[in-house]
């Protein structure tokens, strides 16, 4: 009886496919890739993947605000062997300008490592482009005549995106819940509420990704189904907490990758302020989200045991009933991801979309998710002692 009244917030129906990467015996029933809003360091999150695709770790749920939902579309939209390739296709389309030829430092080797102060100047080139001219197969600036209506009212167009998702995504291989559930974040502009837009729940169609990333005022709401939508990452970035409270609650492995960074130092002039303040108001404390999850768990894990205890006679007395709908004894196991900032960025790093820098950033996603995945012993199941546990190859110890 007792089991039956803890079903419906601990029941499992799905599993995940074998992977070399996961321990034995484990019961991981989901594998979560978390991707947070950020532009243009969105590269960052494709070189996690292609370390994920290489260990043989294929997610069976992807989630996603802004540029992250865009990962997500071209994740979810291809199979296994194809999904890093046209990531790459994807950010190689939308890292071009459309009018002028490339800047010149785009075409050097990687290896070819320009002085800071350089490296600085050209990247502020690379931002102010973007501003100018758009970006190939993303954005387009919009012409200020005739005046703009409701969905209109931006300095872009973002109609070029659409047909860059629908040649790089197979969306009815997207739609697919059973292969991969996909969910992204967006804001209703007239409500002012988060919504999510879950293959689960409804078939997603690019528009549902354009919204997700449809940051104002640069980029226009997009309407779905008579009701217009902004970017989710206006109320929270990180689509962290939808996935670990999800019902019925699963023994979960997330992947959580994100583009700001919570942590920082002291802004030394006006420059770095603005940098600063971007990282603080766009990492959406996922660390913070982490702790409470993690005593929010501990919390339901020690009510289940304090359950055990009640005697089989009286567990059908409605505070127990409500007990067991809050407890549970699921094992949740974070890996986080971030993206470390380089010297030479500066504030508009979200939008310098300069091909250099988007291979940098994917080389330093690669790296990250490397160096993670050498430690297997991160990806053990946690155990009911402590049944939320995190972890971070950039963690400060103390």
């Amino acid at each position: 009886m007792a089991r039956n009244t803890r079903e419906p917030a601990c029941h499992v129906e799905t599993g995940v496919h074998p992977s070399p990467a996961l321990p034995a015996g484990h019961r991981y029933q989901v594998v979560a890739l978390v991707l947070q809003g950020g532009g243009a360091l969105g590269a960052y999150q494709a070189g996690v993947y292609q370390g994920l695709t290489e260990a043989g770790l294929h997610p069976n749920w992807v989630a996603g605000i802004s540029i992250g939902a865009l990962n997500a579309a071209i994740i979810a939209g291809n199979p296994p062997d194809k999904r890093t390739e046209r990531l790459e296709q994807f950010w190689t389309t939308i890292s071009r300008q459309p009018l002028l030829p490339p800047t010149p430092h785009n075409l050097l080797d990687d290896a070819q490592a320009l002085p800071p102060p350089l490296q600085g100047w050209l990247g502020g080139l690379e931002a102010w482009r973007a501003l100018i001219e758009g970006q190939n197969g993303f954005f387009q600036p919009r012409p200020p005549w005739p005046p703009h209506d409701g969905g209109t009212a931006s300095f872009y167009d973002t109609s070029p995106l659409k047909s860059t998702l629908e040649r790089l995504a197979d969306f009815d291989r997207l739609n697919d819940s059973g292969e991969m559930r996909v969910s992204v974040g967006a804001v209703n502009v007239e409500s002012g509420n988060f919504v999510y837009f879950d293959n689960a729940r409804q078939r997603l169609r690019p528009e549902h990704f354009m919204a997700s990333g449809a940051l104002p005022p640069g980029f226009p709401a997009v309407e779905i189904d008579g009701e217009h939508y902004w970017d989710g990452g206006m109320v929270s970035n990180t689509p962290l907490q939808p996935v670990l409270s999800e019902r019925p609650r699963q023994h979960s492995l997330v992947f959580q990758v994100d583009l700001w960074n919570a942590r920082g130092e002291l802004p030394a002039d006006l420059s770095r302020v603005a940098l600063r303040q971007k990282d603080i108001q766009y990492s959406s404390r996922t660390r913070a989200i982490t702790d409470h999850m993690r005593e929010t768990q501990q919390y339901r894990q020690l009510l289940r045991e304090v359950m055990e205890l009640v005697p089989e006679a009286a567990r059908g007395h409605p505070a127990y009933r409500r007990a067991a709908a809050q407890a549970c004894d699921r094992l949740f196991n974070v890996i986080h991801l971030i993206y470390q900032d380089k010297p030479c960025e500066g504030h508009y790093k979200d939008y310098q979309f300069g091909a250099r820098a988007m291979r940098e950033h994917w080389a330093a996603g690669l790296a990250d998710i490397r160096a993670t995945l050498a430690r297997p012993s991160w990806l053990d199941m946690p155990t009911p002692e402590q049944p939320f546990v995190s972890h971070d190859v950039h963690k400060r110890s103390g």
